[in-house]
C-alpha cells in the first residue's frame, strides 16, 4: 500500500529551516538528504496482518517497563479501554507502520512524538480478531471532549481532549495529517484502528478510523 500526498508550502518551508539548520551543526550532506527525505515521504499506514488473540496476564500488564519519557499504558474510560500496555514498534520493510502483534496491546509509532512533546504521538489498536473484540474495538464510539490519558515510563500521567474522528479508506490515509498535531502549538495524540467491512479472504479492513486529540491544560 502506497500513498502518495504533496507538500505544502509551509512544509517545505518546515524541512528547509531543518536542513539549514542541521548544516550549521556539522551534520554530513548524506544524512540530510535521509532527513529530508523522511519528511517528505513518511511512512505509510499500517498493513494489518492477523493479531493473535492470546491476552496478557494481569501480571504481564502490571510488571510492564519502558523507559522513563516513552508511553508505557493507555486508558479510555469513555469507551471501555482499561490500562493497555503501550508496545514500541517502527516500520515493516515494506515503509509500512507495524502493528502490535495481539488485540490486546497497543502500539506506539517510535518515530512520532513522545508523551507531552511537540508533534503528535501516533498509536495504534486492532479492532478484533477472528476470535475476539480488540482494545480499539469501541473507539468508533469515542466523541469530541473525551479523555485519553497516556501514562509514561516514569508514571507521568498526561491526558488529551479529543478534537474530531475521520474515517478514510485504508489505501487513501493522509499520514500527513495522522503523524501532525492539530496545532503546532499543543502537543497531539492521534490513534487509528480498523473499521469498515473484512476484505473477503484476507483480514484487512476497508477502512481506518482516525482519532484527533490534543494535550490538556
Amino acid at each position: 500500500m502506497h500513498i502518495h500526498l504533496r507538500q505544502s508550502p509551509a512544509h517545505r518551508k518546515n524541512v528547509l529551516i531543518i536542513g539549514y539548520s542541521l548544516i550549521g551543526l556539522g551534520i554530513t550532506g548524506g544524512l540530510l538528504s535521509l532527513l529530508i527525505f523522511s519528511h517528505a515521504h513518511p511512512p505509510a499506514a499500517p498493513q494489518v496482518i492477523a493479531p493473535s488473540a492470546a491476552k496478557p496476564t494481569p501480571t504481564q500488564v502490571t510488571s510492564y517497563t519502558v523507559a522513563p519519557d516513552l508511553p508505557k499504558y493507555i486508558t479510555i474510560p469513555s469507551i471501555g479501554v482499561p490500562k493497555t500496555r503501550v508496545i514500541q514498534l517502527g516500520v515493516t520493510k515494506n515503509n509500512q507502520i507495524a502493528t502490535p502483534n495481539n488485540i490486546y496491546d497497543t502500539g506506539w509509532y517510535n518515530a512520532s512524538a513522545k508523551p507531552g512533546q511537540p508533534g503528535a504521538m501516533f498509536i495504534f489498536g486492532h479492532v478484533s480478531s477472528w476470535q475476539a473484540n480488540g482494545v480499539f474495538y469501541n473507539l468508533k464510539k469515542i466523541k469530541p471532549g473525551d479523555a485519553i490519558t497516556i501514562q509514561r515510563g516514569d508514571n507521568t500521567i498526561f491526558t488529551y481532549k479529543v478534537a474530531s474522528t475521520k474515517v478514510y479508506p485504508a489505501t487513501q490515509v493522509d499520514m500527513h495529517a495522522v503523524l501532525s498535531p492539530i496545532s503546532s502549538s499543543v502537543a497531539g495524540l492521534n490513534l487509528m484502528t480498523c473499521t469498515g467491512t473484512v476484505i473477503k479472504g484476507t483480514s484487512e479492513f476497508t477502512q481506518r478510523l482516525v482519532v484527533f486529540s490534543s494535550l490538556s491544560k
